[in-house]
């Protein structure tokens, strides 16, 4: 057994005491409640603009690999921009509405990366107008990495998968979890900020690489992390794949915290809703987290009991 595998089975009190230690000694008691405007939001009098934060895909609804979790359907919810001119004309749009932040993202090709470079105009274009820009990239290479840096993108994200038959049998990539590992190295080589995602349950529900995943995106040294859960979706081949327990997200949580006790780490908005939401959001709040999306009424009163200021932003968790 690894010194990773032997952290994540201490006993969970254990587990949370030491991740909640490392989270008191680094970080000021504050925990960000991401709320950008893909969903409607309201709690105790607060409510988000629907505008304020966008995600667009760069691909429309178009995806190479069809995924088993998603199958395109995360792409049908976001603002289509499939060309340079496109991209500009929604965020022109979007920022006469009151945008002020965007989430780039799109469909994979068959070597993992998401096609930016047509659009990297059209992107230095979104920064002149003062938004905020955060690019999924997929596997980059070094030349989009490049580019990236150049149009002064805020932060870009990847998706770490630790496990080569998750990635074989959920991605349909013919890659291995240490490419994972040297996009990550591309990216920071670029000066690129970073936020890893790692998409716990993602090989059906099972947990199955996500402590080689945490382990990849530690030795890299990211300015914040997100971790995301699961969510089986409807006309998905994981529509009836259990999510993950609410206990083995808070422990991968916890031994994240460990693993990068000074950077910022994420629960994100991706994740199953449901009884075990709630004990969820209770775990990861005590696991150290910086920022939680879309919270629970219950979850802003357990953050208060801890004695954390709760903070509304309106932005994806990996900014706010």
């Amino acid at each position: 057994m690894t010194d990773i595998e032997t952290l994540y089975r201490l006993p969970l009190e254990e587990l949370l005491e030491h991740a909640w230690a490392l989270r008191r000694a680094h970080f000021p008691p504050l925990l960000d409640l991401a709320v950008p405007g893909a969903k409607r939001y309201q709690m105790e009098g607060f409510r988000n603009r629907p505008y304020r934060f966008a995600a667009i895909s760069l691909t429309g609804g178009s995806c190479s690999l069809g995924c088993e979790h998603c199958r395109g359907q995360l792409l049908k919810s976001m603002y289509a921009a499939p060309t340079g001119p496109e991209l500009r004309r929604v965020a022109d749009d979007l920022v006469a509405r009151g945008c002020q932040g965007v989430l780039l993202s799109g469909g994979a090709d068959r070597r993992g990366q998401v096609p930016l470079r047509d659009h990297m105009q059209a992107i230095g274009y979104l920064k002149e107008m003062g938004l905020k820009v955060i690019v999924h990239t997929g596997l980059a290479d070094e030349a989009t990495a490049r580019e990236l840096s150049a149009v002064a993108v805020d932060q870009v994200l990847v998706d770490v998968i630790g496990d080569e038959d998750t990635i074989r049998q959920v991605y349909h990539l013919d890659r291995k979890p240490e490419d994972y590992g040297a996009a990550l190295a591309v990216l920071k080589e670029a000066g690129l900020a970073m936020a890893p995602h790692v998409v716990i349950g993602l090989h059906f529900g099972r947990i199955r690489g996500e402590l080689s995943a945490l382990e990849i995106i530690a030795a890299a040294d990211p300015e914040a992390l997100v971790l995301v859960v699961l969510n089986p979706l409807a006309g998905t081949p994981m529509v009836d794949s259990r999510p993950p327990s609410a206990e083995a997200v808070g422990r991968l949580l916890a031994v994240a915290r460990i693993l990068v006790p000074g950077r910022r780490i994420s629960l994100g908005c991706a994740r199953p809703a449901g009884p075990g939401k709630v004990a969820m959001e209770h775990l990861a709040i005590s696991a150290g987290i910086n920022a939680l999306a879309y919270p629970s009424a219950s979850s802003l009163a357990h953050a208060r009991s801890r004695s954390l200021e709760t903070v509304w932003r309106e932005m994806c968790c990996s900014l706010a």
